[in-house]
């Protein structure tokens, strides 16, 4: 399976659809619930059910999912009360429709269209007895919400970014920086542009008028990285709190939250996030998984902020 640690937990939804035709006297049957195997809608729900649980024993690939909400539906066809009926051959059919929510880390269309494919073959082996004729038709998928696919959390290209690395040591050339070049990588897939690339020492002063020249120049975001520990030259957090104008306390909860589910020492980052104008500056850790975990737990829902300080609200 691949690997969907670096995935953000989101509601997921998912629906399905797909179609059992049958002869009249099948549907006449199913009307007069008078089937030699019993009632076709709880059988054939109970066994979808079920089959939506077993999804990730039956499909190599799929993870297990938490399904917090899933329903099965029938609708009785015929082809004279159906404007839309597109099945030339048959003249009746049983309708299903599978709709499920999940919050998790990945999506849950396969449990749904698990659950519709089981559904239609129980249903069929409900009907056999009689009609021989049977056809199952039409399953797709025919809707898929959360994760990136979630309409909220598309965002524009080309929003532009600084990154600021603040490091005495790698100011100095004894130590390497790697932080801000993992920061550059995850920005350049988000399609931004990285307007500056600066290592300062920790120093509140340079800190403080770096960040300031580039509010000026009108830059979308800065990201700092380093300076968010226990150490005592670790001052960009205090550096950064004293010039913000409104500080965001929620994207630096979920970088913890996000975090923490890794390492308990995720807990000691004592990481920001606020506005100073019409840009946002996040202070991050100055360890690369650091940085790079919580750019996961931010991105892309971080770029709806700068949508709402200009004036954009919500969807």
């Amino acid at each position: 399976m691949i690997d969907i640690t670096g995935k953000q937990k989101s509601l997921r939804k998912a629906s399905a659809t797909g179609i059992l035709l049958c002869s009249e006297e099948a549907m006449r049957m199913i009307r007069e619930n008078s089937l030699p195997k019993g009632n076709l809608f709880d059988v054939a729900k109970a066994s979808g059910l079920l089959a939506s649980k077993k999804t990730s024993d039956l499909i190599p690939h799929c993870h297990p999912v938490s399904i917090d909400f899933l329903e099965i539906s029938f609708e009785l066809q015929s082809k004279p009360g159906s404007d839309s009926w597109d099945h030339a051959l048959f003249e009746h059919g049983v309708f299903v429709r599978v709709e499920a929510k999940s919050i998790g880390r990945t999506g849950i269309e396969m449990e749904v269209l698990t659950a519709l494919s089981i559904t239609l073959l129980t249903m069929y082996d409900l009907l056999k007895p009689v009609d021989k004729n049977m056809e199952i038709s039409s399953i797709k998928l025919t809707g898929k919400t959360g994760g990136k696919s979630d309409a909220k959390l598309k965002y524009k290209e080309g929003l532009q970014a600084c990154i600021l690395v603040c490091s005495d040591s790698t100011f100095q050339g004894t130590r390497e920086d790697s932080s801000g070049k993992i920061i550059r990588e995850i920005l350049l897939n988000y399609k931004m542009n990285i307007a500056e690339y600066k290592i300062v020492p920790d120093s509140t002063r340079e800190i403080q008028e770096v960040i300031k020249t580039w509010v000026a120049s009108g830059t979308d975001f800065i990201f700092t990285t380093g300076g968010t520990g226990l150490g005592p030259r670790d001052i960009t957090t205090s550096a950064v709190r004293e010039i913000l104008e409104m500080e965001i306390p929620g994207i630096a909860e979920r970088m913890r939250e996000y975090g923490g589910e890794r390492t308990p020492l995720a807990m000691l980052s004592r990481s920001l996030s606020g506005t100073i104008g019409k840009t946002i500056i996040v202070t991050l850790p100055g360890s690369s998984i650091g940085a790079r975990e919580s750019l996961e737990a931010i991105l892309p829902g971080l770029f709806h902020a700068k949508k709402m300080i200009s004036g954009g609200g919500h969807d």
